[in-house]
């Protein structure tokens, strides 16, 4: 029987550049949602909004006589809250399941295995949810406001309204990543999908619920911030430059948002090893 040799050799294939393994992630996890038949009809129906606006948008245009029909800061504001609804569903669907799944078929140690680190794992999954609220929030929003330069023929709406880029941009982002990271760390308490999408959607509802019996009590809105709506909402105004709707200072607002993001961050922390750890 013939001894092969079995020294040391040299790796002879290609090596990849650190720090992408996180698109992998990503990439797969796009990929397997978006063969979902039914998750498809789901963001269709979520661009409604958006083709009602682009045929206000075009009758503003064509018959500027019809002034109710004109966009304003509060016209964007106000298609970014008729989001919120797909935002939630989106969350709950996508999101419930990333870490949660993973755990449950003990693919954390498999993942953490590889050269792939903790946050290039966290990273990748962000990504996941992030694409897809981005998706129905951030790119409709932002191709109205094209849609309405265009059609104007002229840049004087532009001109008068250029805070609607970054206003739009900022107020996106700050709703995608605070439900994004919010809803990853509940996945990663649990191995149950159903449970996480449970808590997260009772969270969501409960700290909005406890605002409101507040309110109904006292008749202040100054814990607005106590209820995650309730401070995007009120953050959402601020940035489009409108009234607020409540008496909640903004840093208050910005606070919660940062002190939500903030523990999420710590959980994953915790509870996203490659090795489970009973203390």
């Amino acid at each position: 029987m013939p001894i092969h040799d079995q020294t040391y050799r040299r790796y002879a294939g290609r090596r990849e550049p650190g720090g992408r393994a996180w698109m992998v992630v990503a990439v797969n996890g796009i990929r397997t949602i978006i063969k979902k038949r039914l998750f498809l009809g789901l963001l269709l129906l979520a661009w409604i909004p958006f083709v009602v606006g682009a045929v206000m948008v075009y009758l503003n245009a064509s018959f500027p006589q019809f002034t109710l029909l004109s966009m304003t800061a509060q016209r964007f504001r106000d298609f970014l809250g008729t989001q919120d609804f797909f935002v939630f569903v989106i969350t709950v669907w996508v999101g419930a399941g990333l870490i949660a799944n993973d755990k449950r078929a003990n693919a954390l140690q498999i993942y953490l295995s590889k050269p792939l680190t903790r946050t290039e794992y966290i990273t990748g999954k962000l990504v996941i949810l992030a694409a897809f609220l981005l998706l129905v929030t951030w790119v409709p929003a932002l191709l109205l406001l094209v849609l309405q330069v265009a059609f104007s023929g002229s840049f004087s709406f532009l001109r008068q309204n250029l805070y609607l880029f970054p206003a739009v941009t900022v107020f996106s982002f700050l709703q995608v990543l605070l439900a994004a990271f919010t809803m990853l760390a509940l996945s990663s308490l649990s191995k149950s999908s159903r449970y996480v999408a449970i808590l997260y959607a009772g969270a969501y509802l409960f700290s909005h619920a406890v605002f409101s019996v507040i309110y109904a009590i006292t008749g202040s809105t100054k814990l607005s911030w106590l209820s995650l709506p309730g401070t995007l909402n009120q953050i959402g105004d601020i940035i489009f430059r409108l009234p607020p709707r409540y008496s909640t200072h903004v840093v208050a607002s910005l606070l919660a948002v940062a002190v939500v993001i903030g523990v999420s961050i710590w959980v994953l922390e915790r509870r996203v090893r490659g090795v489970e750890v009973v203390s």
